[in-house]
């Protein structure tokens, strides 16, 4: 077996010392020049890249020398050839340091955050950040946009008129101390290189490579400076992966890679096989978490999937020493209205309304058509298919296909049916948030397909299965 050892000593170009064994068992070393294209030729062939190669790729994409074709052509060997362990941990810490890192060694608190792999419905981070900042902890959360039938944080604040989704660095570390969390979106100056690969990747078909959503979640969450990290792993027909054996072993690796950087790190596997929340669609999911934060409750599946996350967060920070009284303090958090003070100083600091909590109708508006999708028969909702409740939420133009299509806000789905629930001919399946007529009608075909009405179906699990460094649980 080859091994590369790479060190480039100027942009695009490498030495590369070649050891093998040789007839007499004596290791013989070569050196020569080496061009991107060696570094992509090795991976293609199943070498091991060593962390220098992987650091001077890093900085060669971030810094624009290494091409698209040539990031392209690296990210379909990972896909095809796989990476080690050291390899993923290496590609990670190079991609993160090839842009700025945060730094909260003088808070009063660990520092934490969470990631989810996204899904139909999933709202967690609205509630989860502002609870969490309620029971101690500092949030400097980076955020997404939804891309295809997965929604995205930021086009959920975006409803929010005002609302900065990309503060200066002054603002948002200013919002981080003040009030326990911020939000805000990668930027061009956090882990550059992982902006390039992963708009490469949508492009080529990689974006499902394991070691490639490996380094870019992780390299963006190092850069933020955590003290811990909870991660997230939906399973399911709604989910980006959508065989459970999947999902495993990518919260394994992220937990594994996590470790080799020095980042505590916890991963949940849920369930994606229905939309989370009772809406899905941004201003529809805002409205939601509102009401969730100022009721002190809400979906129970979405209830579920908050308390657990919030649980291993507050464990991982040594905010608390039992998953018992990790979950009183959350819910002491939410009955008390502590965690909803804080999303309305955040929202207020972040240039939105100062009682959007209070008036929320006054600030989200709504769609022009609002009508409830009826049930066709007497039955048990016995199947949903969770992507295509997605992209229908992007068909109403509530979500995007392409990284730079608008969206319409105000569009959506509520009062969405879960599995496992009894509905008789006429109940709301959902309630959908249109347009026009016309998208009112398109969408109500799509769900009555996706939808199935059937025989008496058990209620699926919320969370599958737990992992840390010591293994799953």
């Amino acid at each position: 077996m080859f091994t590369w050892q790479i060190s480039l000593f100027h942009p695009g170009t490498a030495c590369a010392a070649l050891l093998y064994p040789n007839k007499s068992g004596i290791h013989c070393y070569y050196e020569f020049m080496l061009l991107p294209e060696e570094l992509i030729r090795a991976k293609r062939d199943g070498e091991e890249l060593d962390e220098n190669a992987l650091r001077d790729f890093a900085n060669g994409v971030a810094g624009g020398q290494v091409s698209d074709a040539q990031i392209g052509a690296f990210t379909m060997a990972v896909h095809f050839q796989g990476m080690a362990m050291a390899e993923q941990a290496a590609l990670t810490l190079a991609m993160r340091d090839t842009g700025r890192c945060f730094s909260w060694s003088d808070l009063g608190g660990p520092v934490l955050d969470k990631h989810s792999t996204g899904g139909v419905g999933d709202l967690v981070s609205l509630v989860l950040a502002p609870l969490m900042a309620a029971c101690g902890a500092f949030i400097p959360m980076i955020s997404g946009r939804g891309l295809g039938h997965s929604g995205g944080t930021l086009d959920k604040l975006e409803s929010i008129p005002g609302f900065d989704v990309n503060p200066t660095q002054q603002l948002f570390d200013r919002t981080v101390r003040q009030t326990g969390y911020a939000m805000t979106g990668q930027g061009i100056d956090l882990a550059p290189a992982d902006g390039r690969i992963y708009a490469i990747r949508d492009v080529t078909a990689t974006v499902d490579s394991i070691p490639l959503i490996v380094a870019s979640i992780l390299s963006k969450k190092l850069a933020e400076g955590l003290d811990g990290l909870v991660l997230d792993i939906k399973t399911g027909n709604g989910a980006f992966l959508c065989e459970r054996n999947l999902s495993r072993d990518l919260a394994a690796d992220l937990v594994e890679v996590a470790a080799l950087a020095a980042l505590p790190c916890r991963a949940l596997i849920t369930d994606m096989n229905q939309p989370l929340a009772r809406s899905a669609g941004n201003t529809l999911e805002m409205l939601e978490s509102i009401s969730f934060l100022k009721n002190g409750s809400g979906h129970k599946r979405l209830t579920e999937v908050i308390l657990s996350l919030g649980s291993e967060m507050m464990l991982l920070g040594g905010l608390a020493t039992t998953p018992k009284t990790a979950q009183d303090s959350l819910k002491h958090a939410l009955d008390s209205g502590l965690a909803a003070e804080r999303f309305a100083h955040m929202v207020d600091m972040q240039g939105g309304p100062a009682d959007l909590l209070e008036k929320p109708q006054k600030y989200l508006t709504p769609a022009p058509v609002v009508r409830p999708l009826g049930s066709s028969r007497d039955g048990c909702v016995e199947y949903i298919d969770t992507r295509a409740v997605g992209l229908c939420v992007v068909r109403l133009g509530g979500g995007r296909r392409h990284v730079g299509d608008r969206i319409d806000h105000r569009v959506g789905l509520s009062d969405l049916c879960n599995v496992g629930e009894n509905v008789s001919r006429g109940d709301t399946l959902a309630t959908i948030h249109a347009a026009d007529e016309t998208s009112w009608s398109d969408a109500a075909r799509t769900l009555t397909t996706a939808i199935a009405i059937g025989r008496k179906t058990d209620l699926l699990p919320t969370v599958y299965e737990r992992f840390t460094s010591a293994g799953c649980s």
